[in-house]
């Protein structure tokens, strides 16, 4: 049995700049069938880092002839990519099963599967135990129904078993397979970071809280954390094993608590942190409420956190579930900066209820809040939230490709605004905050991350880029 695991060709998310994370999701599936099933071929193939363009496609999966091609998705936006591969795959010869998984695939099962006679089958879920099952099923021609977490057909209809529990212990999990990109490391990178190679690292999966526009608390469920000394020790594998000198914890829900602050003592005791560069994502209050780590998380190579405020009205952070004050954000935003960390903040706009006035008013309010970076985003009604079945309902969507879904191409109008004049509005509120002056003091920024990120983002030609994207 061989199974060849695909990350597809694909534009970078230009916001994030000309950066290429290693597919994290897939080395994860590779190393939890690795260890369940060692008999069976295991390759995986990254089309970016390979630098393989979809003309090549063909070519790679026939020269390996698996019999299971398991495509990266990632996110909606990239569905359409996915579903390309499987097409690809069934011309070479039908034989080979196609199977697809991940968030977007996952609350679209059945509409997928009677659409597209592509794909075989749908992994619903958390993949790890679900993919390895359903391979050695495959693989002794067994029957399908005793699979958990699968969508499929059978005798012409589309049938779903019942949903597989989630994995109570995390660090019962391998170590992501890395080795089976190790030849691509180098081609891991992220511009702001200098350091090279980077990774990733999955520290906990889900959240404690229940954001109305965010689907990942929907797909992963409640928050369950690695202990941090298994986080630790995927931190010094990668630094040793692999050259990593940046390090994403990528975590949906971080807490500076008593958690992180045994992960940060295991770093340094591990005597990685001198060279090492990390990032993750937290909420304000978060920040706030922890204040007395941030010392030491820069001590351990803290170099950079980012978080969601979202909005300046009150009244849509209740809407959003957010369960956070507007003015905290601009207190986590200078506690960062007091500590040397560079500060990100993410935004959004294109709520159903705003205008160009209350987009003015957002615009002064980032400004005043003054992040390091600012990443703004339109709101999108991902598959999954209630947002979504409200939108398809009352026509909201106009037509809009799954491509599109990628929370910078406006994909619904608000009761005020166009979807192009939401694009217009996303696209000036880009302007105004990357102003001349912001751009130059970045560049001479004594913060190295941001000095790089600016300088980076110049030679680039940032605002450029982002008015290329859009439909005006």
């Amino acid at each position: 049995m061989k199974v060849l695991f695909i990350e597809p060709p694909k534009n970078p998310w230009f916001v994030m700049g000309n950066y290429l994370p290693p597919p994290l999701a897939l080395l994860c599936l590779a190393a939890y069938l690795e260890k369940s099933l060692p008999s069976v071929e295991i390759k995986i193939l990254d089309c970016q880092a390979e630098e393989i363009e979809w003309d090549s496609v063909k070519d790679r999966i026939e020269e390996w002839n698996p019999d299971i091609v398991a495509p990266s998705t990632l996110s909606t936006c990239n569905a359409d990519l996915t579903l390309r591969v499987a097409t690809i795959t069934k011309n070479i010869t039908p034989d080979i099963q196609t199977v697809l998984g991940g968030l977007h695939f996952s609350v679209l099962a059945e509409e997928v599967l009677q659409k597209y006679p592509q794909v075989d089958f749908i992994v619903r879920g958390e993949g790890e135990e679900t993919f390895s099952e359903l391979v050695r099923t495959i693989q002794e021609n067994s029957s399908l129904d005793s699979v958990q977490g699968i969508t499929f057909r059978k005798d012409g209809n589309v049938v779903a078993t019942p949903d597989r529990p989630q994995i109570k212990n995390l660090d019962s999990l391998p170590f992501p397979a890395y080795h089976f990109v190790a030849a691509h490391m180098s081609k891991y990178r992220f511009p702001a970071a200098k350091k090279l190679p980077y990774a990733l690292v999955e520290g906990s999966r889900g959240c404690a809280h229940v954001c109305s526009f965010c689907t990942q608390w929907r797909y992963w469920g409640k928050c369950r954390q690695k202990s941090p000394q298994r986080v630790a020790d995927e931190f010094e594998y990668l630094y040793r094993e692999f050259g990593s000198r940046f390090l994403w914890l990528t975590d949906d829900y971080v807490r500076l608590d008593a958690w992180m602050e045994t992960l940060c003592d295991e770093l340094i005791a591990r005597e990685i942190t001198e060279d090492l560069m990390w990032f993750f994502q937290s909420r304000a209050d978060e920040i706030v409420n922890g204040k007395t780590l941030l010392p030491k998380l820069r001590e351990t190579g803290l170099q950079w956190i980012m978080t969601g405020l979202e909005t300046h009205d009150p009244d849509l952070l209740e809407q959003y579930h957010k369960g956070v004050e507007v003015t905290t954000g601009k207190e986590a935003i200078d506690l960062l900066k007091e500590h040397d960390i560079l500060a990100q903040t993410t935004a959004i706009i294109g709520d159903r209820s705003e205008s160009s006035e209350t987009l003015e008013a957002f615009r002064e309010w980032i400004d005043d809040i003054d992040p390091d970076i600012a990443v703004f985003m339109t709101m999108t009604p991902f598959p999954g939230t209630p947002m979504y079945e409200e939108a398809l309902a009352k026509g909201w969507l106009e037509g809009v490709q799954w491509d599109q879904f990628d929370m910078i191409h406006a994909t619904m109008p608000t009761e005020h605004l166009t979807s192009r004049e939401v694009q217009k509005e996303l696209y000036k509120t880009y302007r105004s905050f990357y102003s001349w002056g912001r751009r130059i003091r970045g560049t001479l920024s004594s913060n190295k991350v941001k000095k790089r990120y600016f300088r980076h983002m110049m030679w680039k030609g940032f605002l450029g880029l982002v008015k290329g994207l859009f439909r005006f």
